[in-house]
């Protein structure tokens, strides 16, 4: 994986081949899942589908989220797909099960503690394409009973997990990828998520649902006003240098290169097929 494609990565139910085409028209990104989202009975079916599709998913803009390696069907899931499928990399505990999956490039999730703590070396692993969190699976794995407080935000560790991530995956120039919001109906909650992902640099993030596409894109599309502050200091810059004051604030290297950022992201958004961005309208905004 040379390089992400948008902002979205959207989930979808390996045993459903119909749903397949849809969402990949709908989102930047799509996961085919044989893990979580089909049952036990269903998965050589869902398998066969996924390997069928491939032969027409644009391989550039495809996931297949496998089951865990050390489950009855995760090496099955690999040995079945071609070597340059993109593999979401369920409950990553080590390098070695990243590098098990060469030379297919791996979204490894961390999920677990063991992941957590070995985030690190999951990101520096030479097929490790980046990182993504999933706080439920962290909580279950911890005998935990909830990822989130009574007012509705995170709980420490659960925040812990999402930094650790960030930093590992950026540290090794990988990328770093937020977790799905499950609340369907919630776009509010989903849109503060998805803008602080954006804030703190996240490259992606993940969602459930289609109705998700647009508040990720929103949020990961810059504002007008954050695109003209970004052009006018890069001009600036032009002229007197690398430090100097603005809009009276002071500038020099790491905020040249939040401006940077800005106008990369808005090359990124103005790239997006406008029949998919069209057809959905944000419903929460920036100001």
């Amino acid at each position: 994986m040379s390089a992400l494609k948008g902002p979205t990565l959207l989930f979808c139910p390996a045993d459903r081949p119909d749903r397949y085409a849809k969402a990949a028209a709908r989102a930047d990104s799509i996961v085919l899942d044989l893990e979580d989202a089909v049952a036990p009975a269903d998965k050589d079916g869902a398998r066969q589908s996924v390997v069928r599709a491939l032969l027409e998913l644009d391989p550039a803009h495809t996931f297949v989220r496998i089951n865990a390696l050390d489950t009855p069907w995760g090496k099955d899931d690999l040995a079945a797909l071609p070597a340059h499928t993109m593999v979401m990399l369920p409950k990553a505990g080590s390098a070695a099960d990243v590098r098990a999956c060469a030379p297919r490039a791996v979204l490894a999730l961390c999920e677990t503690a063991a992941g957590v703590l070995a985030a690190e070396s999951l990101a520096r692993t030479d097929n490790c394409a980046g990182l993504m969190w999933g706080g439920e699976d962290l909580i279950a794995d911890l005998g935990g009973r909830s990822s989130r407080g009574p007012g509705g935000g995170y709980r420490g560790v659960v925040l812990h997990t999402r930094t650790q991530v960030l930093l590992a995956a950026t540290a090794a120039h990988k990328y770093a990828v937020d977790a799905v919001h499950l609340d369907i109906s919630d776009l509010e909650g989903l849109a503060v998520e998805a803008e602080d992902a954006v804030a703190v640099g996240f490259r992606a993030k993940a969602c459930i649902h289609p109705s998700h596409v647009a508040p990720i894109r929103a949020a990961f599309a810059p504002t007008e006003a954050e695109s003209r502050w970004a052009r006018e200091v890069l001009a600036a810059a032009e002229i007197r240098g690398a430090v100097f004051r603005h809009g009276g604030r002071m500038v020099d290297a790491p905020v040249l290169a939040h401006a940077r950022s800005v106008l990369a992201a808005l090359e990124s958004a103005d790239d997006e097929p406008p029949s998919v961005a069209g057809n959905h309208t944000a419903h929460h905004t920036r100001k």
